[in-house]
């Protein structure tokens, strides 16, 4: 049974528009997410993508438009804001630090203090981030990373970007965003991301997901939203989609998406 809560959409972006000098990047920046819901952001390079995503994650101050998250406006322009609401994101440069541990990388810049004086003079409970950083593990299902002691520099590729998502997902109340999380990984490290994401979803968050890995795309999205020159112009269901319909909707040709579909 969906609560009145799952009813109402978790992000309501409207209107969003961003130029730089001449340049407009977004033009109309449009987008729903629910709850336990994965919505994948497609399109050519220069759609606009990273724009819409940096102005819902407070990186970019829209020139217009306005982001609405659990009811709440949000003020625009700030990444602060945009945390403390909820959101989280993840973007493909990760920012791990290599010579600290996982769970100093997950508790990075949150660490968790001593109790007592201790604490009041900085000193960090190791301890207490090592059993919550191994429970996060736990609970997103992630058994590809057992020691949250490792150096984050030892790690795999998609080990790295499993952390990066758990820090995310420490933080984060309500959304996340990924920026190409599967991005130069493998088959296997891949996986491991997409199955996170999964997690992601079961645990009642809502995720945004920018891929140009369209067979990613549409194994894990619930929708696909699909931009070009600054707007989106297609929100689509992946079934019954293929890759050949979604770069058709990307490139402008309605009219081969549709008769792909329906052959």
């Amino acid at each position: 049974m969906v609560t009145p809560a799952e009813a109402t959409p978790l992000l309501r972006v409207h209107g969003l528009k961003k130029s730089f000098g001449q340049v407009q990047a977004l033009r109309a920046g449009n987008l729903a997410v629910n709850r336990r819901e994965v919505v994948a952001i497609v399109g050519d390079n220069g759609a606009g993508k990273s724009t819409f995503i940096s102005c819902i994650a407070g990186a970019l101050r829209p020139d217009a438009g306005e982001v609405v998250l659990n009811g709440t406006p949000l003020e625009l322009g700030s990444i602060h804001a945009a945390m403390r609401a909820g959101i989280a994101t993840v973007y493909q440069d990760l920012a791990m630090a290599p010579d600290l541990s996982v769970a100093e990388n997950i508790f990075l810049s949150t660490e968790i203090r001593r109790g007592g004086i201790a604490g009041r003079l900085g000193l960090v409970d190791h301890k207490a981030m090592r059993a919550r950083a191994a429970a996060l593990m736990d609970e997103l299902g992630i058994t590809t990373l057992t020691d949250v002691s490792a150096a984050a520099g030892s790690l795999s590729g998609g080990q790295r970007q499993v952390v990066a998502v758990a820090r995310a997902v420490s933080r984060a109340g309500q959304l996340i965003i990924l920026d190409e999380p599967t991005a130069a990984l493998g088959a296997r490290q891949s996986q491991i991301v997409l199955d996170t994401i999964h997690s992601m979803r079961e645990r009642g968050l809502g995720v945004v997901l920018i891929s140009h890995d369209l067979p990613h795309v549409l194994e894990v999205a619930d929708r696909v939203v699909v931009m070009r020159f600054g707007r989106v112009v297609a929100d689509v269901a992946p079934q019954g989609q293929t890759v050949r319909t979604i770069v058709s909707l990307m490139l402008g040709d309605e009219s081969a998406a549709k008769e792909s579909a329906a052959s």
